[in-house]
């Protein structure tokens, strides 16, 4: 029996479960959509490497007026040549895997949040497995910490 502090498995043998825990994880806050991005945000940048992840936002004058951030509106996430784009706008997300080399995109298909989300779980479960900042990272998904 696990228990929620044990370390996650990224060890090759353990990948499928592996991945089915971070997707649990990465799939946890969704009922929230402004929680769910603002999770995506942080600890997907503080995983990846600088650059991989981009968040946009859109801030209103209350935004403004109150120093927030303001809604977090479109998430990308760059691996190699996959790119993850969801799409937050109007409170229904909308995802899409596009294949990307040297900035041109030669594929793009749209997927449901949970396919995104499992897309995004495998992509960066294989960055884990090569990267120790990535791997603790990801942990701290995993466990909720």
């Amino acid at each position: 029996m696990t228990s929620p502090h044990d370390p996650v498995p990224f060890e090759p043998g353990a990948e499928s479960d592996s991945i089915d825990l971070l997707t649990a994880a990465l799939r946890r806050d969704a009922a929230d959509l402004e929680v769910y991005a603002r999770v995506l945000g942080g600890t997907l940048a503080e995983a990846l490497p600088p650059g991989s992840v981009s968040v946009e936002r859109k801030r209103g004058m209350a935004d403004r007026l109150a120093g927030r951030e303001g809604r977090v509106e479109r998430v990308e996430v760059f691996l190699g040549e996959q790119r993850l784009v969801l799409d937050l706008a109007g409170g229904h997300p909308k995802g899409e895997v596009c294949k990307e080399v040297r900035g041109v995109v030669l594929s793009r298909r749209p997927v449901a949040l949970d396919e995104w989300v499992r897309e995004l779980a495998v992509a960066v479960a294989a960055r884990a497995r090569s990267d120790a900042r990535a791997r603790a990272a990801l942990e701290r998904l995993v466990r909720g910490a």
